[in-house]
């Protein structure tokens, strides 16, 4: 494509009128001022003498009341939590301190949060625990996560148990002894997790190691919902050694590997036990694996070949519990008692589908020869007093129920 100068040569317009003019051409580079421009004017500028004597003219404020908004310390008080107290964060896990009787110092409340509480601060009130609003984000701070629901309780330190606490547990339950052991776990949530697993599961201890662990921190207090006030914790400084004492009193130790020989179904898990679960990242160190009896593995069947820490030891738990107690007929250890089979006066109506139940004649044939019917005789038997719909020459009837009284018809509003 021909240039500019070709196509001014080619250009059909006719020739001006008027003669161009002469330019002269741009001067050698260097020399001269740019071409279209003129010489450059020297700009006199007056010499820089400083600021003016005298005050400002404006007045200029102060760094800490500056009118641009600035966010809240983050930091909490430092009256919230002193260094002999506790936090328990989460509702769940406040209603479990509660439940479990343990002493509290006071109940922290976001201001947003408080209706949705209420039961809790009315239980706090009654026990005569201070109640104190904070903000959320201070409540953050303290407890390290954002989890907390806008609740938290400062209670004493947390009293750990030993060993010998830990197998006394079992005798009181008249079981044979069954342990959790931890192998350095790095994640508070799997720690949280397992021991609301092992609650559920009635393990009477949790062995864990004092040094490279995941703290028991308001965040795995949080994960297990509360289970931590209802089980025996027993840190140790030398968890191998600790395993050698629990074989040493008759316990068989378990450990969870991903390469077992047998699987959880395939191992015997009755008796006197200890299942260990290891870390995330590495499983059960060396020095713990030698003191293991029996190792199993939880079959996988799908493209995933591991489990999370927290759900392998949750299924192995459960294993063991099938196993102990293959018919389901353990006793629940918390709530009330297992009720008598002999129904006595306060049971509720219905209990008793015996035709003796309903015929006063049936009953007076029999002899009485437990004394703890005798209540019930006497409950049960027709008195006209009582105004009962039992007569003399027919069967027992059904009190018939009260007919409803018909509703008022409603008026239409003006």
């Amino acid at each position: 494509m021909p240039g500019y100068e070709g196509m001014r040569d080619h250009d059909p317009r006719p020739p001006r009128p008027y003669p161009q003019r002469d330019r002269p051409g741009p001067p050698p580079y260097g020399q001269g001022p740019p071409h279209g421009r003129g010489p450059a004017r020297p700009v006199q500028r007056p010499p820089y003498r400083g600021a003016p004597p005298g005050p400002r003219p404006w007045p200029r404020p102060p760094f800490e009341t500056a009118p641009w908004p600035r966010p809240a310390p983050s930091l909490p008080a430092p009256d919230l939590l002193g260094p002999d107290e506790e936090l328990v964060a989460g509702r769940r896990p406040v209603e479990e301190v509660f439940a479990a009787g343990r002493a509290a110092h006071r109940l922290l409340v976001v201001p947003q949060r408080r209706n949705a509480l209420e039961q809790l601060v009315l239980h706090a009130t009654r026990l005569r625990i201070p109640i104190v609003e904070v903000e959320g984000g201070s409540l953050t701070a303290l407890a390290g996560f954002d989890g907390h629901q806008g609740v938290a309780l400062v209670v004493e330190p947390r009293r750990f148990a030993t060993l010998d606490d830990v197998l006394a547990r079992a005798a009181e339950r008249d079981e044979p002894p069954f342990v959790l052991v931890l192998d350095s776990l790095e994640d508070p949530q799997n720690v949280g997790t397992l021991l609301r697993s092992a609650e559920a599961a009635g393990v009477h201890g949790i062995v864990f190691p004092t040094r490279r662990q995941a703290p028991l921190s308001p965040a795995a207090v949080k994960a297990s919902a509360g289970a931590v006030e209802h089980l025996l914790l027993c840190p140790v400084d030398d968890l191998p050694g600790a395993l050698a004492d629990l074989r040493a009193r008759g316990l068989r130790v378990a450990g969870s590997e991903a390469d077992a020989p047998l699987t959880a179904r395939q191992t015997d898990l009755r008796g006197p036990l200890a299942i260990v679960v290891g870390s995330e990242g590495q499983g059960l160190g060396p020095a713990v694996r030698r003191r293991c009896d029996v190792f199993m593995r939880i079959p996988m069947r799908g493209a995933i070949g591991s489990l999370n820490a927290a759900v392998a030891g949750s299924v192995l738990l459960f294993e063991a519990v099938a196993q102990r107690d293959p018919d389901g007929h353990a006793p629940a250890i918390r709530g009330e008692p297992a009720r008598a089979e002999t129904s006595g006066p306060d049971d509720s109506p219905g209990r008793d589908e015996s035709p003796e139940a309903h015929d006063p004649a049936a009953r007076d044939d029999q002899p009485a020869t437990a004394t703890a019917n005798a209540p019930v005789e006497s409950d049960a038997a027709p008195s006209p007093e009582a105004g009962t719909d039992l007569l003399p020459d027919e069967p027992p009837v059904a009190k018939e129920p009260k007919p409803r009284k018909p509703r008022a018809a409603r008026t239409p509003h003006a």
